[in-house]
């Protein structure tokens, strides 16, 4: 409120309307209000906050710029842009697969699936190779939600990798760099829900945009380099045995002395988290039969959906999931795979009526702050909309940066963020909406084809995501690093600063080797499989092998 009476007493015309070559837009202050969210999400390390500021402020830009929209604009932030979240029938939608999903993955960690899962893989591991790999086998299997595969994978693995000499910062390592990758970049998770809401809100408001939200997700998966190279290089890291840096003094401390534990946290710092059955009746049956129920309902909807669209028409694949209802289908998957978990819970006595019912809402309690996130995100969304901020951003960068670059600088802006924030979904809200319409823009502002509309447009809503996963792998005050630390036993700092010199090396080279090239038109399997090489010759130029032992 102070720096709104500020900005009337010193500027009190500044944000009347203008007209620029591409639009209307107010000048400076359309860029205000995000990027007053962005600037008190890094000081005050609280993102709800800071979002609610910046559809505050742009909320007082809208309604005219005096002491009376003060007040107006503060009560139009919850009465106008949050309920106009709220109704839009997509965005409720969204919302309801979220909660429904979080409901699932709560079930089916107290029925003992996620337990079984983990019990399943593990028998194969007898050294400590063996061990590592199936510790990075469990963060890919537990990949629908990244605060359950910390937790599960970290307090399930432990026991096993200590008995094989592996260091609690490896571990935590392992379980971190697996979990938020996985789940940014997976068909079905908690996250999916979150993403395509912010896609289908950046792209609402560009005209000649004719392609749904959720396949927007789907494409720009190829384009996640930061996730899949962390997720690779974590494999390699486990398969070679090889370490550098922070993380080779950990490791080969273990090796020699299992009690020589580098930032080992004592048991009365942390607590396990327990399940609510016991370890014999854990079956990998109580959680697989669940997500594939959900998968299959997921998949068949867009099926079902595209082919009622087409009515007759043209019928190739591409065709048909263009033309399906992704929210219908994702509202049908997951209100499957909750009943589904609740029919494989019930008949089998794993868990009474009530413990059910707990469950499924203690999963849904896990999804209601980012749904709060992701409610303001919109709103502040529809805000810089009707600023054209993204126009004001094109005019400003338009003509000097290449859109090629774009990406890049994207990717970089949310890695800081995150980093800064200790959280990838806040930083996800705040930039997605603004990185895809002025990519759009742009492209259309330099000439560029149809097709490399589309190559930049992957790429620029992957650089979002994969940036906000990198600055939050790297940020010590990220919520997944903590829990992380807090699941593997190990000291938060230790783990901090044996990960960050590996998550550094994947970021600079999943954006020099991959990003950069493939915003200039090299292939995204080119610059993957660029990308991967060159961390295969840095881990053997620079990593040195760690005794395997064996019991």
């Amino acid at each position: 409120m102070l720096l709104i009476v500020v900005l009337i007493t010193l500027y009190p015309d500044a944000a009347s309307a203008a007209s620029g070559e591409l639009g209307d837009h107010r000048g400076l202050w359309s860029v205000l209000p995000p990027l007053l969210a962005i600037v008190l999400a890094l000081l005050f390390r609280q993102v709800v906050p800071a979002l609610f500021v910046g559809v505050w402020l742009g909320a007082w830009i809208v309604a005219g710029q005096d002491l009376e929209a003060v007040f107006s604009g503060l009560l139009a932030v919850l009465q106008v842009y949050v309920l106009n979240a709220l109704s839009d029938s997509d965005h409720a939608a969204i919302i309801l697969f979220s909660l429904m999903i979080g409901g699932m993955v709560g079930i089916i960690s107290a029925n003992g699936g996620m337990q079984g899962i983990v019990k399943r893989i593990s028998h194969w591991a007898n050294d400590a190779r063996r061990a590592a790999i199936t510790t990075w086998c469990m963060g890919l299997a537990i990949f629908f939600d990244d605060y359950a595969n910390s937790l599960v994978v970290g307090n399930t693995m432990r026991p096993l990798t200590d008995r094989m000499r592996i260091s609690r910062a490896k571990l935590a390592y392992i379980v971190d760099s697996t979990a938020a990758p996985v789940a940014s970049i997976a068909l079905i998770t908690t996250w999916v829900g979150y993403e395509v809401g912010l896609i289908q809100d950046a792209i609402a408001g560009i005209e000649g945009f004719n392609e749904q939200a959720y396949l927007v997700f789907l494409n720009s998966i190829p384009y996640s380099f930061y996730p899949l190279l962390a997720l690779f290089f974590v494999f390699l890291i486990t398969v070679s045995g090889r370490d550098f840096g922070p993380m080779l003094d950990a490791e080969t401390r273990v090796r020699l002395d299992p009690a020589d534990q580098p930032g080992a946290a004592s048991n009365a710092e942390h607590t396990d988290i327990e399940n609510s059955i016991d370890a014999e009746h854990a079956h990998a049956r109580n959680a697989l039969i669940p997500i594939a129920v959900l998968i299959i309902a997921v998949m068949g909807g867009l099926w079902y959906t595209g082919v009622q669209a087409l009515a007759g028409d043209a019928a190739t694949l591409r065709n048909i999931v263009g033309a399906s209802d992704s929210y219908k289908s994702l509202l049908w998957g997951s209100m499957l795979g909750v009943l589904s978990a609740v029919l494989v819970t019930l008949p089998g006595r794993l868990l009474s009526v009530e413990k059910t019912l707990k469950a499924w809402f203690s999963g849904i309690q896990n999804m209601l702050f980012a749904m709060i996130i992701l409610l303001l995100a919109w709103s502040l969304g529809e805000i810089t909309l009707q600023l054209g901020t993204a126009n004001y951003l094109v005019e400003l960068i338009g003509d000097w940066l290449p859109v090629q670059l774009l990406p890049s600088l994207v990717f970089v802006i949310a890695a800081a963020t995150a980093f800064a924030t200790g959280t990838s979904w806040g930083v996800m809200g705040i930039l997605l909406p603004l990185a895809l319409p002025m990519a759009w823009t742009m492209l259309d502002l330099q000439g560029m084809t149809e097709q490399q509309h589309w190559h930049i447009i992957y790429t620029a809503t992957a650089a979002v995501l994969g940036g906000s996963v990198w600055g939050d792998h790297c940020s010590p005050i990220s919520d997944t690093t903590i829990m992380s630390s807090m699941a593997s036993h190990c000291d938060h700092i230790e783990h901090v600063r044996t990960q960050l010199p590996y998550a550094l090396l994947v970021g600079v080279v999943a954006m020099l080797v991959a990003m950069i090239p493939v915003g200039y038109g090299l292939p995204w399997w080119l610059g993957l499989l660029s990308s991967a090489a060159v961390l295969f010759i840095l881990l053997r130029w620079f990593g040195k092998p760690v005794v395997n032992y064996r019991p």
